[in-house]
């Protein structure tokens, strides 16, 4: 069995690794895939002193997103309650829905702080009443808003 070289990636490369790892990987594939095509480069103490540098950096880009994710929840808890406006039927019932993208709204319409619809998860709205979302801000940072749905005039 041909012994593995390892190498230190310059891009992301599907199910290898992500850019700056260091990976160990088949002669053949790094002689015949990766160095050609500049993917990866030869593992020497310069380029392991960056490649650690650079994961330092990330850490710490990381820990301020975290603490930032953590200072937008307790804002976003402390406001309380938001209330979105629908059209109601029969039996307060609501013409539509809610959607994220309206809770997204209504919070950067009453905070100024932009929330990703995407991390918003709502329960399935059909009438009048107060709700609970989850925002996810980070991935172990979550917030619980509560919204009111009332109808519109």
């Amino acid at each position: 069995m041909a012994k593995r070289i390892q190498l230190v990636l310059n891009q992301d490369i599907y199910k290898l690794g992500k850019f700056g790892d260091l990976v160990d990987v088949a002669p053949g594939y790094a002689r015949n895939y990766l160095l050609p095509k500049n993917l990866a480069t030869f593992v020497t103490p310069g380029i392991l002193k960056q490649v650690e540098r650079r994961r330092e950096l990330e850490r710490q880009r990381q820990e301020e997103l975290k603490q930032q994710a953590v200072e937008q929840k307790a804002a976003l808890e402390k406001v309380g309650s938001f209330k979105i406006a629908k059209q109601v039927g029969e039996n307060n019932a609501i013409f539509g829905t809610v959607t994220t993208q309206d809770v997204a709204d209504i919070i950067q319409g009453s905070t100024e702080m932009e929330v990703d619809r995407r991390g918003i998860t709502i329960p399935d709205i059909g009438s009048l009443g107060t709700y609970e979302a989850e925002i996810k801000l980070y991935s172990d940072v979550i917030a619980k808003v509560n919204f009111e749905v009332v109808a519109s005039e």
